[in-house]
């Protein structure tokens, strides 16, 4: 088993306010609707322990999931770091933020995600590996902004 790691930043304009941006990124059943490849988000206070579909990547299939201690700063930042629950041993991981800036055309979104998944393979393997989870992230990336306007659309 060797851990392997892929990370992304981005940033965006988004039609709608800092609140209703917010609204949406705060609420564990809005980004289970909005992000691609995750299937569920329990919420446990501070802590969001999210579950992914199954993944079929290298010829190997892995469901990833793992819990994360949120930190909120309404309306303009949402920190989260992976934290387990005491004793339990998660094969993957996440860390990162959302942060949220008013401007003329709405609210600047920026997103940095790093993921971090336990598999069984031989570290040599990282190169392929991190180029199958940056292709993941790119994807999740994509449609996620794409369900993102199309959530805040539907709201005006």
């Amino acid at each position: 088993m060797a851990w392997f790691e892929a990370s992304r930043e981005s940033t965006a304009v988004v039609d709608a306010t800092p609140q209703q941006v917010w609204e949406m990124l705060a609420d564990p059943d809005q980004v289970v609707a909005m992000t691609p490849f995750l299937q569920r988000i329990t919420e446990d206070g501070d802590h969001w322990h999210w579950e992914m579909i199954s993944m079929s990547r290298m010829g190997m299939s892995f469901s990833p999931a793992f819990t994360v201690r949120m930190h909120l700063d309404e309306p303009r930042c949402i920190e989260f770091e992976h934290d387990p629950p005491d004793g339990v041993r998660e094969r993957a991981g996440a860390d990162g933020w959302y942060r949220l800036r008013e401007v003329d055309a709405g609210t600047e979104l920026s997103i940095a995600l790093t993921v971090k998944v336990d598999l069984p393979l031989p570290r040599h393997a990282k190169p392929a590996v991190r180029t199958a989870m940056k292709g993941v992230l790119a994807e999740m990336g994509r449609r996620f902004g794409a369900n993102l306007e199309t959530h805040l659309a539907a709201q005006r």
